[in-house]
Formats: C-alpha cells, structure tokens, sequence
C-alpha cells in the first residue's frame, strides 16, 4: 500500500535529554564554531533527523561567549567583593529584607534535597549563599561562593546569568553550562524587578548536583521570584502611604493644582489635576526648583519632599494641549532609544518645544525597535508576527501602542503603526549585537541579532566611516572627521531620511563592502525599507 508523506513524518522527541547526549552537543557544538563561521539562522536548512541540538537560549549563551573568547576550560578570573563591600550591595538590592521569606519558601520545603540557596544582585554578584555544607564544599571548588560574580562572562553559561541577561525564569542543566568543569551541576534561576521602577534587581538561584535534579524546581524559584517582588511592593505601598499623609496637609495649603509623588514618580497625592497613577521619571532625574516638561502634564516645576517630589503644573493641562506631543510639537523632533545597556532599554526626546527622557519597559523596547527599523509602517498583525510569531495577537499589541501613545502623541502614526515622517530616529546599539534586547524572543529581534552579527544591516542612524579614496579625487579624509559617514552613490548628500530607516549592507548590492570602509548604498527605491526585519 503506498503511504503518504504525513504518514512518513518521525514523530518529535518528547523525553529530555540525558547528561550523556548533553556533554555530546556541548563538545560537537564548540568543535564546529571552532572550524567554522556560525551561519545565519535563515540560511541553515533542516537538521539531520535525529540530532540533538542546544536549546535556543543556550545556543546563543554559547556562540556569545565563544566571540567573547572564553575558555571553556578555564572560564576568566574574578575578584571576591570585600566584607563592605557585599554588605553595602545587601542593603541596596533591597532583598535582605526578604531573606528570611525566601528561607521558608525555598530550603526548609526541600531540606532533605541537596540544594544550595543564592541571591544575586543584578549585576551577578553572589550575596547570599546557604544550603548543605558537603554540597556547599563542592561549590566552593569551582567558586561558587558568596561574592563572586556569578555572570556568563565569568563563568560561562550558567543560571544566574542566563537568567539575567533573559530577564525570565531559567534553567542550566549538567553540560548546557559552558564550563566543563560545572557539567555536574544543575541551575535553576529567576530574576526579581522593583516593583516600583521595574529594575532589574537581582535572582533568585537553586543548584545542585546534575543527577538529582527535582522537574518542580524551576516552578518553585519562580514563585520565589514572585513572593520576593510581592513583599517589594508591600513595603512600597506602606512608603507611599506615610508620603501621603504628610502631603495631604501639604496640597491644602499650595494655591493651584499640584500633587505629590514618590520617588519613582507613584502618586501618592494630588489636588485640582486629573488622576494619574505615575508620572514618568527622567533616567538622570529631576532637578530641584527646575522648570522640567512631564508627559502628561506639560511644563511643571518640581521640589523635593521628604522621599519624593510635589510637582506643580506651571499651567494646567487643557485645551492647549500641554501636556501632550501634537503633531505641531513632533515636526523636528529627535528620538533616540538606547539599547547600550542590556538591562536597561532608555528613549529620549528631544524637540524645539521639550524634551525628556526615560527608561522603557522590555516590551515597549521591542516595539519601538521593531518600528524605528520599519519607517514605512506595519499594521498589527504584522507587528503581532514579527514580535509573537502569531498574527492573531493583535489586541495585545494594540493595547501596548495605546500606551506608547500616551506619552509619544504625535511622534508615532497609525494606519499604518510607524514613526511620524518629521521625527528621525536614532538606534544606539550595544557593543556585541549578542546584547541588542537579551531578553528578547521575538522572531524578529532574533532574526535582527544574527543580521547584525553577520554584517548584513545597521541598526537606524549608525554611521559607516567612508574609506579614503583609491585614485585621485581629493585629499583621505580622516578617520576621526565628523562629516565621514556614508553617502549615496551619486554624490548626493545624506538628509535625515537616511537615519530613519536600518540600512542594508551586503544585500544592498552584489558586490561586498569595500574593507575598512562604507557599505554599499541600496537604491533609492528602497533606501527607505528594510524587508529581511520587520513583519
């Protein structure tokens, strides 16, 4: 009987891998990185039936650390904080006030397990450690102890730093991790955020040995996670209200609409403004008795109070408009986001009329990423696929544009969604395009990291020096010359349009860029469009 090609599909692997085929992947995948260039995720084809593969998230954890140059024998020094040093990290972490929860909640449920507790901060330092002595010894050998810092730089692949640079509950088992010597170990980890700000502060870890490792650990750091970030916000809520009663007092003597809020902008309250919930806070801060514009409110002038600030509109919010971006107050206006630092996504404005500047969540980082390198516009459903790989999320990605709106107003179109034509926009990227948005699974933001990694696109606004020309034409023009930056073919200069949209290098045209030097132009027709990113 013949059979058809559904019946001759292999069905999935559904048991997880052993230690064994794990320690197999781990040392065929470093001897092929070794011998060759890491090719693009679009251009591989199917695996070979049957072969195991590095879990995503690993698999980018080791072809980071592998540009980074770690030994995967040795991994790279580190220095021990002194005793002040870790003492002053406990106390600005603010997790030592949820330390004894975190002991109820994750050793004494498994006190017959052999499991080490550690708490980081969020830059990977190990402040806490606690769990079984013999285990604690084994730790000690590949130094794991309190004040190392417990980052994927250092050490390689492990769970608090893969859960760090994800910004999401994770897993390390036996030879997922980089170093060698750490192939007996197992990690589960999950990052814990300031419910106030949303900064990252720290993460909560569970190891122990790679052959005794419990499938409900990683559930139960993650409600660990959680319960340390519910008493975050508890002790959050009750500062907020000591605030308000000593400004209730306070706004029933100020003549005019005014309100106070915390130190990270949380309202704790107001008189004669429409409520607010939170003002946005600038990432360098305000400044006492400065006239500072605040979305929503306009132009305000602000003075400390106790820990936070009373914030008194100059004029109020209306028909004028002040405290919104109209389309009038975008024509010129400059957007930058900044992605330098991983953990840390930044946007600032800045406009004839005001400026401002201030850290953006994850999500909203991917969004405007996603619509600085798309200048012509995409609908939902195409912002939907490039961020969920789903076009049928569309309700949630237009109630986070509704939100974008709030405080970009005329800088961001719709019909389709995309940036104003008069706004140019400035893309900072980090120094490793591994780093660009870590925590991001996006199809589209993954598939931008290995097009940045590969040379093939520049993110919006980046700048190629022009290489000296060959024949006679003129003078080289220095390396460190402002204006040596990348021109159309003809000659023509640049304008503004040409920062506003990701340029394509080496698919621009069929001849590679020149070394050393400026990446060939696209045509004109499709200087303002990037079609491999994007929906």
């Amino acid at each position: 009987m013949r059979q058809t090609g559904r019946q001759s599909r292999r069905p999935e692997r559904r048991t997880p891998p052993t230690a064994a085929e794990l320690a197999r992947v781990h040392e065929r995948t470093l001897a092929d990185a070794a011998a060759r260039e890491l090719v693009l995720p679009e251009s591989t084809g199917p695996g070979t039936p049957g072969r195991l593969e590095p879990r995503p998230e690993i698999g980018d954890s080791w072809a980071r650390l592998r540009r980074l140059g770690l030994d995967p024998d040795t991994g790279a020094s580190t220095v021990l904080l002194g005793p002040a040093e870790l003492e002053q990290r406990r106390r600005a972490s603010g997790l030592d006030n949820v330390m004894p929860v975190l002991r109820e909640t994750l050793l004494e449920p498994v006190s017959q397990a052999p499991l080490i507790l550690a708490i980081a901060d969020a830059e990977g330092h190990v402040l806490w450690q606690e769990g079984e002595r013999g285990l604690r010894r084994s730790a000690d050998r590949i130094g794991f102890v309190t004040g190392a810092r417990w980052t994927e730089e250092t050490v390689g692949t492990n769970g608090i730093g893969v859960a760090l640079r994800a910004q999401r509950p994770m897993h390390v088992h036996s030879a997922e991790h980089y170093l060698r010597s750490h192939h007996t170990w197992t990690c589960v980890a999950a990052p814990v955020h300031d419910p106030a700000t949303g900064r990252l502060v720290g993460a909560i870890n569970l190891s122990g040995p790679a052959h005794n490792v419990r499938p409900y650990l990683l559930q139960l750091t993650a409600t660990a996670a959680r319960l340390a970030e519910t008493e975050l916000r508890a002790r959050r809520l009750e500062a907020l209200n000591q605030l308000r009663t000593l400004a209730a007092p306070l706004l029933a003597r100020v003549g005019g609409p005014a309100l106070v809020v915390d130190a990270a902008g949380w309202t704790a309250a107001s008189a004669g403004l429409p409520p607010q919930s939170r003002l946005r806070v600038p990432s360098e801060g305000w400044d006492p008795a400065a006239v500072h514009w605040v979305p929503g409110l306009g132009e305000c002038v602000l003075e400390p109070l106790a820990d936070g600030w009373l914030v008194r509109p100059v004029r109020p919010t209306g028909a004028d408009g002040s405290g919104t971006v109209t389309a009038e107050r975008a024509e010129g206006a400059r957007l930058r986001l900044d992605l330098r630092r991983p953990d840390r996504p930044e946007l600032s404005v800045r406009s004839a009329a005001d400026s401002w500047s201030h850290p953006v969540s994850p999500r909203h980082a991917e969004l405007l990423l996603l619509l600085a390198t798309a200048r012509e516009g995409s609908t939902a459903a195409q912002l939907a696929e490039a961020l969920f790989g789903d076009a049928g999320r569309t309700v949630t990605v237009r109630a986070e544009l509704s939100r974008l709106r709030r405080y970009l107003g005329g800088l961001l179109a719709h019909r389709p969604y995309r940036f104003a034509d008069s706004v140019l926009v400035t893309v900072e990227g980090p120094a490793d395009p591994l780093d660009l948005l870590p925590s991001s699974t996006a199809p589209a933001v993954r598939r931008l990291r290995a097009e940045l990694v590969a040379g093939l696109v520049r993110l919006p606004g980046a700048a190629v020096p022009v290489p000296p020309p060959r024949h006679g034409g003129g003078p080289p023009v220095p390396d460190d010359d402002p204006a040596a930056q990348c021109a159309p073919a003809n000659g023509t200069p640049t304008n503004g349009a040409s920062t506003h949209s990701a340029v394509t290098d080496s698919t621009a045209t069929n001849s590679p860029p020149a070394r050393g030097g400026c990446a060939p132009q696209p045509p004109a027709s499709s200087a303002a469009s990037w079609a491999s990113v994007g929906p």
